[in-house]
């Protein structure tokens, strides 16, 4: 199965986050049974390339995977790169629903050391 493409057009330092609803059927009607399963998500520079980053993910049950990116993660990040998101299932099977490219925007104000103001 070819995975869905969804890309990643960050701008870095900037928080993100994804929702991903799997379903076994085109319908719709019948949820990805995640129970057990090993849910993972990673950005690399290229294909089968350097590892860059771990993306934050959690998993609720049946079928809702939701991703996260945080303004730490962006340590290491290219501007340009690739990402996927990886099902491992109890019974051995792996699939990758969901993958694209990736983008960085480079960004103006350090977010890292902004401070924290009142409003």
């Amino acid at each position: 199965m070819t995975p869905g493409k969804f890309n990643l057009d960050l701008y870095r330092g900037d928080s993100y986050a994804w929702r991903f609803i799997l379903w076994a059927d085109d319908a719709q009607t019948v949820p990805v049974d995640l129970t057990g399963a090993t849910v993972a998500a990673e950005i690399r520079d290229k294909s089968a390339g350097t590892h860059i980053v771990d993306l934050d993910v959690v998993v609720t049950q049946p079928n809702i995977v939701d991703v996260a990116m945080t303004p730490t993660m962006y340590d290491t990040c290219p501007s340009k790169g690739v990402w996927d998101l990886q099902v491992a299932f109890a019974d051995g099977q792996v699939h990758t629903p969901v993958a694209g490219a990736v983008t960085v925007t480079p960004d103006v104000t350090d977010s890292v050391v902004m401070p924290v103001r009142a409003r």
